[in-house]
């Protein structure tokens, strides 16, 4: 048995139902959401905070920033309690607005009263033949020149009406129907999906990535880094490189049940160009080294013969060189604007040793030393590491759909426009009008050329 609602209940139901189909309500979370996306824009996110912007606010500062969720804002429960507010206020809105317009498109004023008549552009025309005979000319007409009318007769009168886009008019409610497949799409990527960080050492393999919250997520197969490198972009003035990278790459190939994954073999990742698996994205990030070096290595070429040995040589231990003398690392410098620097010491039997400096960014500057043994510092046993931000988001596909039937929806309402023609006829006489929902300056140029296209047949 089904209970009535009392007149309070009603009336609360009522209220709600008007608080929801409310335009201020629309405005004011849109631009609640669009201050709060400017926070999440200034504000650094986890997991790409940088450990230096930690030393920029205070203890207090952070604490309350980490309270009202700042540092993962699109994540927050009150910016999810937003969005869904304005899912709402998209919904009970369309279903308010909605019957009135497809009742108005689907139930088209087929005789258009008389109050009407005098507000839509119109124009006069005499009639060269019968009633009936003119009725057919004009419906062959409309058809070729606009849309198929459909015909009522009203007393001693025939009514003609024809229309074109008249579903554009539902072009608005595409637009609300796609944001509401966006909010889908980002809140299956949410609960399904996840965001995190990987530090691969070259050489070695992964198999879980740290998620933004800390914990760890298990991949569900391996990740190798086979190579890192990374190139600069040269200093100002030229001549060597300058400490701006101007390319980091990693070498990556995946393996599961220990066999590696085809396709998936030396793959090549950079800014921009990611490696995506099984729905999961790998973004390079950022990189480092991994360890401390113990090995240096160097070049050196005899000045006189042009021969050119290599050396592999560890801080303190003194090693041979061709002209008999010794060389060994004293001391390693890494400033800025000079980068990676070892201080060597070449040294022979009852003769003072020669302290010089031999950097790794410019290889050129100890031929101007005028030493016979030239040296270059060609590089270290030090690996680097490649981080990668990791990213499955399993809603993504309909965020893309969401976007294209926004497109759609908003292509649909701004360009696309109701066009309506009635003709009263009759006998000997032909009164038309017109009307668009929008764009009248270009609708009145169409009007006026139908018209006076009409005027020209003699009907």
């Amino acid at each position: 048995m089904e209970y009535p609602l009392s007149t309070n209940q009603r009336n609360l139901v009522q209220r709600l139902w008007d608080f929801f189909c409310s335009l201020k309500l629309t405005l004011f979370l849109l631009i609640t959401l669009a201050i709060t996306s400017i926070i999440g824009t200034i504000i650094p996110q986890y997991p790409n905070i940088d450990e230096r912007y930690w030393a920029t606010i205070s203890a207090g500062k952070k604490a309350l920033y980490e309270s009202l969720g700042f540092f993962d804002m699109y994540h927050s429960w009150w910016f999810l309690a937003f969005l869904t507010i304005f899912s709402i206020n998209l919904i009970t809105c369309s279903i308010h607005r909605l019957p009135h317009v497809f009742k108005f498109v689907s139930e088209p004023l087929l005789v258009l009263p008389e109050g009407q008549q005098k507000s839509y552009k119109s124009t006069d025309m005499k009639l060269a033949s019968g009633l009936e005979e003119s009725k057919e000319r004009l419906i062959a007409f409309l058809t070729a020149e606009f849309a198929a009318p459909v015909v009522t007769k009203v007393d001693h009168q025939y009514h003609l009406f024809a229309q074109k886009n008249a579903w554009c008019r539902l072009g608005v409610y595409v637009v609300h129907f796609s944001i509401l497949v966006i909010f889908v799409g980002a809140m299956i990527g949410n609960l399904f999906g996840y965001k995190g960080f990987v530090a691969i050492v070259e050489g070695e393999t992964v198999n879980s990535i740290q998620l933004r919250n800390g914990k760890t997520s298990p991949l569900g197969f391996e990740v190798r880094c086979d190579q890192f490198s990374v190139t600069f972009y040269e200093a100002p003035g030229g001549g060597r490189p300058s400490q701006m990278p101007k390319e980091f790459k990693s070498i990556l190939t995946l393996t599961e049940n220990g066999k590696e994954v085809p396709n998936y073999k030396h793959v090549r990742v950079v800014v921009n160009d990611p490696m995506t698996y099984k729905g999961i994205t790998f973004y390079q990030s950022s990189y480092g080294q991994a360890n401390d070096p113990s090995v240096f290595y160097f070049s050196v070429r005899d000045r006189n013969s042009g021969k050119t040995e290599q050396l592999a040589l560890r801080p303190g231990l003194p090693t041979g060189l061709p002209d008999g003398r010794n060389v060994a690392i004293v001391d390693l410098t890494n400033n800025p604007g000079e980068g990676l620097a070892a201080v060597l010491s070449v040294s022979s039997k009852g003769a003072e040793p020669s302290f010089f400096k031999v950097f790794r960014e410019n290889p050129a500057l100890d031929e101007l030393r005028g030493d016979r043994m030239i040296f270059t510092f060609t590089g270290t046993d030090a690996k680097q590491y490649t981080g990668l931000q990791v990213n499955k988001d399993p809603g993504v596909w309909v965020v893309w759909t969401g976007c294209f039937l926004m497109c759609a929806g908003l292509c649909i309402a701004f360009f696309m426009s109701h066009k309506r023609v009635w003709i009263v006829l009759s006998n000997g006489h032909a009164r038309i009008f017109g009307n668009a929902s929008k764009n009248q300056p270009a609708f009145q140029t169409e009007f006026e050329a139908l018209t006076d296209k009409l005027h020209s047949q003699n009907i």
